[in-house]
């Protein structure tokens, strides 16, 4: 069998006797975390939303192909080409007839609809690409694995680093999104994936009132393995 280097783990230290109040402590944290679209125009260093997705790249990935490609978008311009066509394709979803009606029932709660004002207002717009294949140091193609479960750890672990330093987002996923390829020059490899406005939230922003399930509904302890 082919040996590969491997190097130590060296975790960060904690102090094992206080882990669930860590966990409590996280989770307590975490809980704040809400989608916003009411964005304040205030400027964003660019330097911390390049570490947020610094942080998000450590995700663990198949293979360690790292399939993801974030990209960063200030510029008023494309911001306003971005609105424009996410607009368009949004109000053809909830008005002309592209989402089911049980679709557009199910988002009435939230208060959506297809004006996306937030995708200029927001400093920052963030894109992840999923890349379907990738390419070798000498330009070969090679498989990816597990794309859309490695990009989608990639993302939870920006949404939740932006939330940890103060700043809001959404997940955003007008559909189809393929006017983001074209918009910001992107390879046929790759693939839209989420768009996420990222800055601080409006003094007065608002979300809608809902509720997370208990953990008595998303956990289940098995304590004996079901017959075969």
């Amino acid at each position: 069998m082919t040996e590969y280097p491997t190097i130590p783990y060296e975790p960060q230290p904690v102090d094992r006797a206080a882990v669930v109040e860590l966990a409590r402590a996280e989770y307590e944290l975490l809980k704040t975390r809400r989608s916003v679209r009411d964005f304040s125009s205030e400027p964003v260093p660019r330097e911390a939303i390049e570490f947020a997705i610094r942080a998000a790249a450590t995700a663990p990935s198949g293979a360690n192909h790292q399939p993801w490609t974030f990209v960063l978008v200030g510029d008023p311009e494309t911001k306003r080409l971005i609105r424009e066509a996410a607009e368009h394709e949004e109000r053809v979803n909830y008005e002309g007839g592209r989402l089911p009606q049980h679709w557009l029932d199910a988002l009435a709660p939230l208060g959506t609809d297809w004006r996306k004002p937030f995708l200029e207002t927001a400093p920052w717009l963030v894109v992840v690409f999923e890349q379907r294949y990738g390419f070798t140091d000498t330009g070969e193609k090679h498989h990816n694995y597990y794309v859309k479960e490695s990009v989608g750890i990639a993302c939870g672990l920006f949404v939740t680093t932006l939330h940890r330093i103060g700043l809001v987002t959404l997940t955003h996923t007008p559909s189809p999104m393929a006017f983001l390829t074209k918009i910001l020059g992107r390879p046929e490899n790759e693939r839209p994936y989420i768009l996420f406005p990222v800055g601080y939230p409006e003094a007065d922003a608002r979300v809608p009132d809902i509720r997370r399930k208990s953990l008595d509904e998303v956990m289940i302890e098995v304590t004996a393995p079901s017959e075969l």
